[in-house]
């Protein structure tokens, strides 16, 4: 009884975290789409000459780790 029950909450568990990996990185991935193509999105605010170097930098973070969430969501190894 018990053990079917560790097994429920820990399949419950699974899918919560898996959500939440998906969805973290396609909000990450969504931001570094943002920040690498602001001038070709005509986003004024973001595509100044002045932070290109940090609004790359930021970028590529975003998209390295969104990748990494994707990949973790995918793989289901918890």
């Amino acid at each position: 009884m018990e053990n079917e029950y560790r097994a429920k909450q820990k399949k419950s568990y699974n899918l919560m975290r898996m959500s939440y990996d998906l969805t973290i990185a396609v909000l990450l991935l969504g931001m570094s789409v943002v920040m690498l193509f602001a001038e070709k999105l005509k986003i004024e605010q973001l595509s100044g000459p002045d932070n290109n170097f940090f609004r790359y930098f930021f970028g590529g973070l975003c998209l390295l780790y969104g990748g990494f969430r994707l990949y973790r969501g995918v793989k289901h190894d918890y």
